[in-house]
Order: C-alpha cells, then sequence, then structure tokens
C-alpha cells in the first residue's frame, strides 16, 4: 500500500496552470489571486448545545457555571469575547495591538450560539459578522465563516427529511446573519455518509471538512491526458491533507473536502503547541512538505472553545500567529473556500461509509455502547434505548403533523423548512407574513394557534436529537435530561394540537434504557424525576407572576420570559403581617400565541410562606364575587380564615414560593432575608467597633486575631465598602457628592488593609467595573481640558481602590476604549502639543511666557492622560518617550 506521503512529486504536481508559465517566466504572482507557497487556514468549531428552557425560551441559572450565570456566559468571558478582542503584547505585557481573531479564523458558529451571542453580547456579534466581512475582502469575496446545520444533530442517523431541514435551517440562519449564502458547511461532529452528502449537494454545498481518518482511498482526478490514474488506500489517516479533494457522488456530482491535518489538530488540543506564537508556527512548518510542490494548505481544525476556554489566553498566540508570526515565514492566512477558488481539486477521494471525528467505530457513540465517551465502571448501554425511543417519538410526531398539518398548509414540510424565519422573528407581523405565505386558507385565531404549536412541535423533534444528550457517559447528566425535555415539549404541542397521547408508550421505552446511577435505575425515572417535574403550565406562569407581584411593580403589560402578561385587575390589601393580593391576568405565549384568562389570589403569610391559587376566569361577576369574599375573610386578620376562603373560591390546588421560576425564587429568597441580614450586619458592625482597639492591639502585636472578631470586621467592613460603592454609583452626576463617597471608599481599603480583611463584596465589582468604563469613555469622546487633569485623577482613583479592596477588577473593555482611542483621539492631542511647544521655543516676543505656561499644562494633562493608558496596560512609551 502506498500512502500520500509516497505519491511521487511528479505525479501530484501533474496539470500545469498558467501561473506556473508565468512565474517561470519570472512574472509575479499574488498568492490571494493564483496558489503560490504555503497557506495556513485554522478553523474552530464554536459550539455550545442548546440549554435554554423549552417553556420560557431562557437559559436557567446554572450553579456549575459560577460565578457566571451559566455555562453560555463562562464560555463567552473566557472565549468569545476574548477572541474578538484579542491581545498582542509587548514584553511588558501591555497591549500593542489588539485583534479581531475571527477576520483570520476559519469558523462556524452553531446557530443556536449566535442567536444567544446576539442577544448576550451585541458588540460580540457585531464584530463576528464584521470580521466576515473584512475577511470576504482580503480574501477576493470568500469569508471565514461557514455554515453548520441547526442544532448539531448526527445527519447519518437522521431521516432524509431531518437532514434537509437541518441543512436549510443552517444556510438559512446563515444568510440572515452574514447577508451571504454559505460556501462551506460544518457537519456536527463531522459525521458524514454518502446519503448525507447527496443532501449537501442538492442544497448547494460545496465543501466539507473531515477529519484524516474518515478517507478511504484517493486518485488523481483522470483527464485527457491521464486517463488512468491508480488509486492509492489511505484507510489509515495516511491521505495527505494539504490539498482539497474532490468526492464524486453516484450521479455523476461531487462535494469538494478538505481533510484537516490530524497531528497539528490533536496537539492544538491537547498539548502545549498554542502555548507562544513560536511554537505554534513552529508545529505547522513542521507539515510543510518540500517537495517543491507549486502550493499546499497546512489546515487545523479543532473546538473553537479551545481558544481561550479549554486553554485559558491561547487567543493572544491566534492573535500575534495570525498578524506577526506566519507572516514572518511567509505563509499566507487564507481560509477553505479562497483556498478551493484559486487551487480546485485534482484529486477526488472516496469515504470511508459512515465515520465521525470523535468516535473510532463510525457513529456509534450516539446510539450504541461502544466505549467513547466512557471511563471508569459505568457503561453507554442507554443510548440505543435512547435512540430507539426518540425515532419512535418522530415517526409518531411525523403522522401527526402530516394528518394536521394539511389542514393548514398547503405544504407542511414546505412550512417546516421555512419557519427557521419565525424562529429568527417572532415578531406578529413576520409571524402573520409566514402563515400567510403557507396557509392553505384564510385561519381561524384557534387554527393559528394550532399551526404554530404544529411547527413548535416539529422543532422540538428537531432539537431531541441534539448530539450532546449522548456524547457523555450518562443518559442523567443535563445533556441527556436537555433532549428528554425538548421530547416532552413535543408531546405535549402533539397532545394540545391533537389529542394524541404518546407519553405513557414513550416512557415505556425509555425504560429500557439503563442509567448508571442507582436512584434513577433507567431512563424512565430520569424523565419522572427530572424531566416532568421541570414542565411548565400557565397557571405556574400566573403564580409565578402572582408572587413575585408582591415584590415587583408590574406594569399593565409586562414581558415575563417568553409571555406576555397583561394586568387586568389588580387590588392588594395588608392586614398586620398578612399580605394579600388578589388579580385578574391574562397571558399569552410569544411563541405559540396560545392564551389563557385566568385569576389568582396570593397570601403571603410572612417569612417564606406563601399560599396562591390560580382558576380560569369565569366573568366579571363571579370574579367580583370572589374578590369580595377572599378580602372579606382578611378582616378577621387570620391567616386560617383567609386560606379557607381561598381554599373554597379556587379549590385546593395551591401554587408556593417554591413553585417560583428559579432565577426568582433566589431574587425573592434574597429580598426575604434582607431583614434578616440587616440585622445580623448591625450586629456585626456594633461588636467591630466596640472591639475595634482590641483588634489593632492583636494586629499590632503579630498574635492571631479570635475568628469571632477578624469575621465582624470583615463583615462590617464589606457591608460599608458595598454601600460606599453603590452610592459613589447613584451620585455620579454630582462632581463633589462623588468625590465624597470616593474618599470614603478609600478610608474604607485602608482601614481594612491595616485590618488585614478579606472583603466581601462580589457585588460592587461590576458596579465599579462599569463606573470607570463610563467615566473613561466620557473623558475620551467628550475631552474638556479645564477638567482634565481631575477627570484623570477620579479614574485613577477609581482603579487604585478597586485593587485595594482586592475585587479583581477586569478593566478589558476599558483597555478596549483607550487603545481604540490611542490614533484617533490621543495622537492629534500629542501633535497639538508638541507643535505648541515649538513655536513657544521659537518666539521671543514678550507673550512667550504665557504660551510656554500654556503649552506646559497641555504636556502635563498629556502625560497625565498616557499614564492612564500605561495603568491600563496599553504601551504608551513612545509618547511618552517624546514628551520633554
Amino acid at each position: 500500500m502506498t500512502s500520500a506521503a509516497e505519491i511521487p512529486a511528479s505525479q501530484a504536481d501533474a496539470m500545469v496552470s498558467i501561473a506556473d508559465l508565468q512565474n517561470d517566466a519570472g512574472i509575479a504572482s499574488d498568492p490571494l489571486r493564483t496558489a503560490t507557497g504555503v497557506y495556513v487556514t485554522v478553523h474552530g468549531h464554536f459550539y455550545q448545545p442548546p440549554r435554554e428552557n423549552p417553556y420560557l425560551d431562557t437559559i436557567e441559572r446554572q450553579p456549575s457555571a459560577a460565578p457566571f450565570h451559566d455555562w453560555n456566559e463562562r464560555i463567552h468571558h473566557e472565549c468569545y469575547r476574548p477572541n474578538a478582542f484579542a491581545r498582542v503584547l509587548n514584553q511588558r505585557g501591555e497591549v500593542i495591538g489588539i485583534v479581531n481573531n475571527y477576520e483570520y479564523l476559519s469558523f462556524n458558529i452553531g446557530p443556536t450560539l449566535m442567536s444567544w451571542l446576539e442577544r448576550y453580547d451585541v458588540e460580540v456579534y457585531q464584530r463576528i459578522l464584521e470580521a466576515d466581512r473584512k475577511s470576504c475582502d482580503r480574501l477576493k469575496g470568500h469569508g471565514n465563516a461557514i455554515a453548520q446545520a441547526y442544532n448539531h444533530i448526527i445527519l447519518p442517523l437522521a431521516n432524509e427529511r431531518d437532514k434537509y431541514t437541518q441543512i436549510r435551517w443552517g444556510k438559512a440562519d446563515f444568510r440572515s446573519r452574514f447577508g451571504r449564502d454559505p460556501e462551506g458547511m460544518w457537519l456536527a461532529e463531522t459525521a458524514v455518509d454518502y446519503p448525507t452528502l447527496e443532501v449537501l449537494v442538492d442544497e448547494g454545498i460545496q465543501f466539507i471538512v473531515l477529519a484524516p481518518s474518515q478517507a478511504e482511498r484517493c486518485r488523481l482526478i483522470p483527464s485527457d491526458e491521464q486517463p488512468v490514474t491508480q488509486w492509492h488506500e489511505v484507510g489509515g489517516s495516511q491521505i495527505d491533507p494539504t490539498r482539497p479533494y474532490r468526492c464524486f457522488l453516484a450521479d455523476g456530482r461531487y462535494i469538494d473536502i478538505f481533510f484537516y491535518d490530524g497531528p497539528i489538530s490533536r496537539d492544538m488540543g491537547f498539548n502545549d503547541v498554542l502555548s507562544d506564537s513560536y511554537n505554534f508556527a513552529g508545529r505547522i512548518g513542521q507539515a510543510v512538505r518540500g517537495d517543491h510542490r507549486r502550493s499546499q494548505l497546512i489546515s487545523a481544525a479543532t473546538d473553537g472553545e479551545t481558544f481561550g476556554h479549554h486553554k485559558g489566553g491561547t487567543e493572544k498566540c491566534l492573535a500575534y500567529a495570525f498578524t506577526q508570526e506566519f507572516l514572518h515565514r511567509g505563509w499566507t492566512v487564507t481560509n477553505f473556500a479562497h483556498y478551493l477558488s484559486i487551487n480546485p481539486p485534482t484529486w477526488e477521494v472516496v469515504l470511508k461509509p459512515v465515520t465521525a471525528w470523535s468516535c473510532s467505530h463510525g457513529v456509534n457513540r450516539w446510539q450504541d455502547d461502544c466505549g467513547c465517551g466512557g471511563g471508569g465502571v459505568w457503561n453507554q448501554k442507554w443510548r440505543r434505548p435512547l435512540r430507539d425511543a426518540l425515532d419512535w417519538l418522530r415517526d409518531k410526531l411525523v403522522k401527526v403533523y402530516e394528518e394536521t398539518g394539511r389542514q393548514f398548509f398547503r405544504d407542511p414540510w414546505a412550512a417546516r423548512d421555512e419557519y427557521i424565519q419565525v424562529i429568527r422573528d417572532r415578531s406578529p407581523e413576520n409571524v402573520e407574513n409566514f402563515l400567510g405565505r403557507h396557509r392553505t386558507r384564510k385561519l381561524t385565531a384557534a387554527e393559528q394557534i394550532d399551526a404554530l404549536r404544529l411547527l413548535e412541535m416539529q422543532r422540538h423533534s428537531l432539537l431531541m436529537y441534539t448530539s450532546c444528550g449522548w456524547f457523555f457517559e450518562e443518559i442523567s447528566r443535563p445533556e441527556g435530561v436537555q433532549i428528554l425535555r425538548y421530547a416532552a415539549r413535543a408531546l405535549e404541542l402533539a397532545g394540545d394540537v391533537a389529542g394524541v397521547q404518546l407519553e405513557k408508550c414513550f416512557v415505556k421505552r425509555l425504560a429500557f434504557a439503563p442509567s448508571n446511577v442507582d436512584f434513577f435505575k433507567d431512563g424512565a425515572a430520569v424523565y419522572r424525576h427530572l424531566v416532568v417535574s421541570a414542565q411548565i403550565s400557565f397557571k405556574q406562569v400566573a403564580a409565578h407572576y402572582a408572587i413575585t407581584s408582591l415584590f415587583t411593580s408590574y406594569a399593565r403589560q409586562q414581558r415575563v420570559y417568553c409571555y406576555d402578561a397583561q394586568q387586568l385587575d389588580y387590588q392588594v390589601q395588608r392586614m398586620g403581617s398578612l399580605t394579600l393580593a388578589v388579580g385578574q391576568l391574562r397571558l399569552v405565549s410569544e411563541i405559540t400565541w396560545e392564551s389563557s384568562h385566568l385569576v389568582f389570589a396570593v397570601l403571603h403569610l410572612g417569612g417564606w410562606d406563601f399560599h396562591c391559587c390560580i382558576q380560569p376566569f369565569a366573568g366579571r361577576r363571579v370574579y367580583s364575587k370572589l374578590k369580595d369574599k377572599v378580602f372579606n375573610s382578611l378582616k378577621q386578620a387570620s391567616a386560617a380564615h383567609a386560606i379557607l376562603a381561598m381554599h373554597q373560591m379556587f379549590g385546593n390546588e395551591s401554587f408556593s414560593l417554591q413553585n417560583l421560576f428559579a432565577e426568582e425564587r433566589h431574587r425573592i429568597m434574597g429580598l426575604l432575608s434582607r431583614e434578616t441580614l440587616t440585622r445580623l450586619d448591625q450586629l456585626y458592625t456594633q461588636v467591630y467597633r466596640d472591639n475595634y482597639g482590641v483588634l489593632m492591639a492583636f494586629h499590632r502585636d503579630e498574635l492571631p486575631v479570635p475568628q469571632e472578631l477578624q469575621v465582624a470586621a470583615e463583615i462590617a467592613l464589606s457591608n460599608r465598602a458595598l454601600t460606599a460603592i453603590k452610592a459613589l454609583d447613584s451620585a455620579i452626576s454630582d462632581p463633589q457628592l462623588v468625590l465624597c463617597h470616593l474618599a470614603e471608599l478609600e478610608a474604607i481599603a485602608t482601614e481594612a488593609n491595616h485590618m488585614r480583611c478579606q472583603l466581601k463584596i462580589r457585588d460592587g465589582k461590576p458596579t465599579l467595573e462599569k463606573l470607570i468604563l463610563r467615566s473613561l469613555w466620557q473623558l475620551l469622546h467628550d475631552t474638556d481640558p479645564h477638567t482634565l487633569s481631575a477627570d484623570l485623577d477620579f479614574i485613577r482613583r477609581l482603579i487604585e481602590v478597586g485593587n485595594q479592596l482586592n475585587l479583581g477588577l477586569s478593566l478589558a473593555q476599558c483597555q478596549e476604549l483607550y487603545f481604540n482611542c490611542l490614533q484617533p483621539r490621543i495622537e492629534p492631542l500629542f501633535q497639538v502639543a508638541m507643535q505648541a511647544q515649538l513655536m513657544g521655543e521659537n518666539k521671543r516676543s514678550g507673550e512667550t511666557a504665557d504660551v510656554t505656561t500654556k503649552t506646559d499644562c497641555d504636556i502635563i494633562q498629556l502625560r497625565q492622560l498616557l499614564q492612564l493608558g500605561e495603568k491600563l496596560a496599553v504601551d504608551v512609551s513612545f509618547w511618552l518617550s517624546q514628551l520633554p
């Protein structure tokens, strides 16, 4: 067997182009237009599984991601944002450049992750879109971004219809964001088979990226000059990844394929090649072929989260490599689409039947106990029953969708394929336009709801195949639970719209999926304990609204997660420690347009005790009678009488604080604890004050401080510091008051240092960071020469007090703001000051002293402004060195 590396260079480069002749004639070629030399592509597959609650359309708090709200936020902080603003540093660790790595990376970002980014950090989202536009400009119309199948399902395991929808949704989402059709598509886990290739070709996808282990054999494409060429077996990852390949289908159509360099990609993920740019470039250089071929592409691919999340700070390595190291070596940074445009395949490839990059058993990791992703004594025998149960459910839902959907849609499957337009924009106008294009006739309001329910049922039937559900070792992990929650929502919608009851049979099938956790035993128990308990009804949303209304001033119309809450009536009365609210509420789902008109009564007995009842609105007379009876019961100042009256009017079903959605439950728990904590704070403060001299004596004599006294000092000073930070932020429009609060905060920091206190003021950190950023923006964009020195000193003091308090301030955004203003705003000030100084030196008239004095002031202020840059770790040494 001959490996690709052993194929003679003469055969590999048999096809001579005009560019070769031009080069032979000494005519210089542009490597962006003609394939010449070494090209480098680093691909990042950026993806997070959809984590939204299927009923609330939002991600709930994930304690394992602390101190961040959820894992999307944490990874964003560590990876997505740092790559949008990657630092290039000098030897002193100062910023000399900020690079948008997405402008040089080949990348795909999962559509569900892009939707989250668009909501959470629009600045980073826009940087990603801008990076693709700039790469299009640099690389002759070929952008760095490629598409991804919508929600990361294993396409070879999907039925044909789901393959088409997943690819069409991925394309449509890409087009709506990047303003162009995708040339390539990333397949989840690079899982591929020939039926998947056929769908990709049908949908106009020009190329994909695979692992070298997925190729079986390759050969030079036969031509008129060489009609017969030899096949080379490359099944052991021996394919040459430095060139593109063409993969032909049975009908003669084809798709082009790039195989990333396996060893480099593994080293990026599991070794230290990303420790610095020199190392990284050296590792890539080892893959450059020295056989005098006209051009070659060295490509590596890995999870995008490697750059900053899995390997902290490695986005800096990429930034310097892209902008400096690769250029010094004469390499051209490109992407797959651009390289394909200047160097179309001269080789063809045959793939192994069914493969993926993270499973050596084809795609069994997502359907069988193949051992991949396991470890220890746990098995994955649950994978096949889970897959079978979902396939059974999918097929049942197909029947529901087709039979019921024909009543509403001319072509139900065409409507599903275009439903991505609604997922991207759920405004009433857009939904109505969508329904207008697909409906069989004018639909009633109830029929519109059923039509949207059907489409949501299909969306959740696709989401339940998200690959992460099978990737790890246990069905009860969050990833497995999440896909079961999607399945549960699809089941519920099928029941609502068609009256079919499929849940019992589905759960029966899940019982064949054994769990490795003794408590659960099987998938059916996982479903009952972790999925059913998380289902949410309109009554629960109303109960959430009712209980939180005691602590929140709701507007007449308020968005509550993905529901529009219309407050039709609301009245609250208090009697001693009891608080009673009665209201009338209309809830409308923004997703399915379902609505419910409900009545609630909520009684707060004090502390943690709440009693809430909900029932459908039965008319004004019944509601008025209910309200009178419940409020009359409160007049006896008896909780028992009030609860009895509520049960007589509403029935026995009730809700408590535990039924609140987690986010609000935690907020209200904090509010309810505030009074107790305030009393404790006062107590600790008094203990600290009474024992201040004793504490100072212990510290002065270097003796161990009694723990009780040290804790009292830390709590007292932490509360004082947090109060001062909030006061500082609130008083920002009053300069004198601001300075008073800042001086107080500085005094607290000094006192805490003397007492060796470790203050706990986590909530103060983001407040101080925003205050510094706001003050810096004001200074740089609305510079007032008369107050410049004072404004600079204020920012400096804010940073210093944050450091004294050990808040761990993140000044990344301040650093970005200052660096971006360095050239357009600060350099002109520098030029004006230098010119004024030169004029002052040349003047010999009586006004020289005045000019010099003003110039000296300008230079002093400029020096202070540049010294602020030093504090923000921005390299301003050039400008400072020029000042007198």
